[in-house]
């Protein structure tokens, strides 16, 4: 395992240019994940700048800050929204005063701020708005020479997720760290779970099952005088050029969990799904339920739900069926067929404080972890069964993968008074899919 030097007269500009160097070193000799949350010593201080100041950006910069792996501190911040800012600046003070050294001349707001953000003193970028944003603001970082955490997922359709990977294949090259917020990754409970499965507890593996059902989330009513684009951002979840749907913002982790397990990716994808009970203007154009059956190469199913409809069944958890068992994963217990536990974990599940304290521990130590392949493939797994059930097609990955199809051009937009992508009818409803009707909207044919 690389090292980096112990040198006490180091800068922090020369520590991260070292951990930059080692990478080609401890790509191949260090697997991902190996280690846990080691806490190396070090003195040098690790800057780091917040883009996107939501709930998310504001938890996981704070879980940045958490970490025993050295000096980190919050430097910069930007957000399109100046509240939200303020809240995060705050939020963050109090939990680490002196960690927080944000200024007036480090916080940037408007749609540009993420750029101007890059330029500053900075070694290490958190990316947490609206997925939309994502591969955008990815290529800029890993353009600026910056280490990058972004949350899951990375895009919303097929070009932007051609777009993470090619600037992942960049981070590699440059020697920066990728993170990415599927944290059950980090959990040791999930870890311990999955290596008895890969190492073949259940034998060979023939049926997956991954759920994310549950009740109705947020809405944030229009303002007066609130423009359109200024309330479908602040309703980001409802709209697919900003969120994916929840299939794509949310599911995301329990398909992430069985590509896991499987070690590879689905070839094909079918399925169902529509509006039900969440309809109208308030709820935007995403489906409230989707029903889809993946295929993989080697013959294995995975069956997948998520629902977000009050008083119905719930469930947040990831299953898989083998040739001698069974594996509860998100509980962390595998059974033989005779329903005889054979395995239970006793690894702790706090993956959003974990992920950070393994990202800062590998760069204290000189490994560069670079998780943006999985995190694409998981999000493109995500959008294939989207494409599924809004168009009511059978998809395939390549297809799905080298779709054209883009549903927004961020490009266009400046400020709050520029067009929104998606615009309401008279009576300010959404156009949403219809499965078997205009398909051509979703995906080349």
């Amino acid at each position: 395992m690389a090292r980096r030097s112990s040198e006490t007269n180091k800068t922090r500009r020369d520590f991260l240019q070292a951990t930059g160097a080692a990478v080609a070193v401890v790509a191949v000799a260090t697997p991902q994940f190996a280690r846990g949350g080691v806490h190396l010593s070090g003195s040098d201080t690790i800057r780091i700048g917040l883009v996107g100041c939501g709930g998310r950006g504001s938890g996981a910069a704070i879980h940045a800050l958490n970490t025993q792996s050295g000096n980190v501190e919050l430097a910069a911040v930007a957000d399109v929204f100046d509240r939200r800012i303020r809240q995060a600046v705050s939020g963050a003070r109090k939990e680490h005063e002196g960690k927080v050294t944000v200024s007036d001349d480090s916080t940037f707001s408007g749609f540009d701020a993420y750029r101007r953000l890059l330029d500053s003193d900075i070694d290490l970028v958190i990316l947490a708005t609206p997925p939309g944003f994502r591969p955008a603001q990815f290529e800029a970082a890993i353009e600026a020479g910056k280490h990058v955490f972004m949350e899951k997922p990375v895009a919303v359709d097929a070009p932007g997720v051609r777009r993470i990977l090619a600037a992942t294949e960049v981070a590699k090259q440059k020697g920066l760290a990728v993170g990415v917020g599927l944290q059950r990754r980090h959990e040791r409970a999930y870890r311990e779970t999955i290596a008895e499965l890969q190492e073949g507890a259940i034998g060979d593996f023939i049926l997956g099952r991954a759920y994310w059902n549950q009740g109705s989330l947020w809405v944030v009513p229009k303002e007066a005088g609130e423009s359109e684009l200024q309330h479908q951002i602040r309703n980001w979840l409802y709209f697919n050029w900003l969120s994916g749907d929840h299939i794509v913002e949310q599911h995301i982790h329990n398909l992430d969990v069985i590509n896991w397990v499987n070690d590879n990716y689905p070839v094909s994808a079918r399925g169902m799904g529509g509006r039900q009970v969440r309809v109208g203007a308030r709820h935007g154009e995403i489906f409230d339920h989707h029903a889809i059956e993946y295929t993989y190469a080697n013959g294995m199913v995975m069956l997948s739900q998520c629902r977000q409809i009050p008083d119905c069944w719930n469930a947040v958890s990831e299953h898989v069926h083998g040739t001698k068992g069974y594996c509860d994963i998100a509980g962390g217990v595998i059974y033989d067929h005779d329903g005889k536990e054979i395995f239970r974990t006793k690894g702790s599940r706090d993956g959003h404080q974990q992920e950070h304290h393994d990202l800062f521990a590998d760069l204290r130590s000189g490994i560069i972890p670079n998780e943006g392949e999985y995190g694409a493939k998981s999000t493109m797994t995500a959008i294939m069964g989207r494409l599924a059930t809004y168009t009511g097609r059978q998809i395939g990955w390549d297809e799905a993968l080298n779709s054209n199809v883009s549903l927004a051009n961020l490009d266009s937009i400046k400020n709050f008074d520029d067009p929104a992508p998606v615009s309401p009818n008279d009576k300010g409803e959404y156009d949403y899919p219809l499965p078997g009707v205009g398909v051509e909207n979703y995906i080349d044919w």
